[in-house]
């Protein structure tokens, strides 16, 4: 009986932890992905990892590093597995498809394509930090690198999103 008690704790101790986190991890998956059904996938796939595995975390205040170390892996064996759908771009030209002719406000379009273009190792610790709001300190922890790495790949990252939207380069920024 008492093993029963203690499943459903455990339970309900990582759905509450699932739901408090998981706007955080789909942001952050999908600016790994670029791709909003991916980074569901990527979450959902964490989660169940993370379930699986959830008595090994020793912390719970550690959990949302511990989460997004798992979405930041789980990631990548997307990746290592998936075979990439090509899209003939000319086809969607000559058929004039909607998605090529919405329009979006021009500034939010352009950065968000100059942050795309960003290399992984620059645009990973920027979305960390601005859009999750961690700390170099933790960034240099999540990413296993020292924080004086990391401040140079964030300073790094903002030269080149800053070079390539005054210029209005796309090659600026690799």
């Amino acid at each position: 009986m008492n093993d029963d008690k203690g499943d459903k704790d455990r339970q309900t101790r990582f759905a509450a932890l699932c739901e408090s986190l998981r706007p955080d991890l789909v942001r952050f998956a999908f600016w790994l992905a670029r791709d909003r059904a991916l980074a569901e996938d990527v979450v959902q796939e964490a989660m169940l990892r993370a379930w699986k595995s959830f008595e090994s975390l020793d912390d719970e205040a550690k959990a949302k590093q511990w989460m997004l170390t798992i979405v930041r892996r789980e990631h990548a064996r997307t990746w290592e597995r998936k075979r990439l759908e090509v899209t003939n771009v000319d086809a969607l030209v000559e058929a004039e498809a909607e998605v090529l002719a919405s329009e979006d406000d021009a500034a939010v379009t352009e950065m968000r394509e100059a942050l795309f273009r960003l290399e992984d190792d620059y645009r990973e610790p920027l979305v960390l930090q601005v859009m999750m709001g961690y700390t170099t300190d933790e960034i240099a922890t999540q990413m296993g690198l020292t924080q004086g790495a990391v401040l140079t790949r964030l300073f790094r990252a903002r030269q080149k999103l800053r070079a390539a939207l005054e210029g209005g380069s796309r090659e600026g920024i690799r």
